[in-house]
């Protein structure tokens, strides 16, 4: 494959993280005042938005191999702190299970900022 499909690819993949990641955030923030939002729809298109990052960060690293671009050093940052925040909440899930849904709207949200940014410095 080319690297123009696999640079597409990112571009994509990086739209789709922000909008599942805001989608289900602020699904997640609003489950907490309106009860039957709780549906487990919610945690399906949690895990596909969390699953997304991974994927977005192999692109991510296909892109800098085979299409030999040169990122700039806070959008790899930016990216790579993504995964990590994904790891971040889902490890303080039990902890914070009687705030389950706030962590996981906030978590997302936060993680859709930090994508937004990493798509700004990669501009």
């Amino acid at each position: 494959m080319s690297a123009e499909f696999w640079k597409s690819l990112h571009v994509v993949l990086g739209w789709a993280l922000v909008i599942s990641n805001g989608v289900a955030g602020l699904w997640s923030l609003a489950a907490v005042r309106w009860h039957h939002m709780r549906h487990s729809s919610l945690w399906w298109l949690l895990g596909a938005a969390w699953v997304l990052v991974f994927v977005q960060l192999t692109v991510g690293v296909v892109v800098i191999g085979v299409a030999e671009v040169e990122a700039p050093a806070f959008h790899v940052f930016y990216g790579v702190c993504c995964a990590v925040a994904v790891a971040f909440v889902y490890a303080y899930r039990q902890q914070l299970s009687h705030r389950r849904y706030e962590l996981f709207g906030f978590g997302a949200l936060f993680i859709m900022g930090l994508a937004i940014r990493a798509m700004f410095l990669g501009s």
